[in-house]
């Protein structure tokens, strides 16, 4: 974004009443979440469909199986 465009950002943001303000962070704020769940999302789903990842989870499973067993569950 050019250095214009945010002089332009900025001025506006400036005549806005400390309300309006607040209701535009609260909107930005919400946009980054949703834009970060979504990058996250996208991540885990990347990550389950590698096939190292997936061999590695299955090491950890057999590697693992014997405590599946303990009855620690039953607590």
């Amino acid at each position: 974004m050019s250095a214009t465009i945010l002089q332009e950002i900025e001025t506006r943001i400036g005549q806005l009443s400390p309300v309006e303000k607040q209701l535009l962070f609260d909107r930005l704020r919400q946009d980054i979440r949703a834009a970060k769940r979504a990058n996250l999302a996208a991540c885990l789903s990347s990550m389950a469909a590698d096939p190292d990842i997936q061999r590695e989870i299955r090491e950890i499973e057999e590697e693992f199986a014997d405590a599946a067993t303990d009855g620690l569950e039953n607590l």
